[in-house]
């Protein structure tokens, strides 16, 4: 299997359904831009979210067993994928890549 990459690539508030939606929560999300993770043997990273792991994890375990090409050409990189956590709050988009075997 290959590993994949994950890089928090982009992060934004939408503080006005903070307010009025969102009860306040002491620890939410602190993934910060530029973060990196290794998934190897398609297994979530130490560290890394449980909540973003569980919509990422399909996309991860296909990379890492060689495949991609998601949705008929959507990336550049057919061997890579771009996603955003389903935090309607604070969402994270992370840039999945597969990494060659060292």
């Amino acid at each position: 299997m290959k590993k994949v990459k994950i890089t928090a690539v982009r992060r934004t508030t939408y503080p006005d359904l903070m307010e009025q939606y969102e009860n306040p929560i002491e620890h939410a999300c602190e993934v910060t831009i530029g973060d990196t993770w290794v998934s190897e043997n398609a297994q979530k990273p130490e560290g890394f979210c449980n909540a973003a792991w569980e919509w990422m994890a399909s996309f991860v375990k296909t990379l890492a067993e060689g495949g991609g090409n998601f949705y008929d050409g959507w990336m550049k990189n057919p061997h890579s994928a771009m996603l955003s956590c389903n935090d309607g709050f604070r969402p994270v988009s992370y840039y999945l890549e597969t990494l060659e075997n060292d």
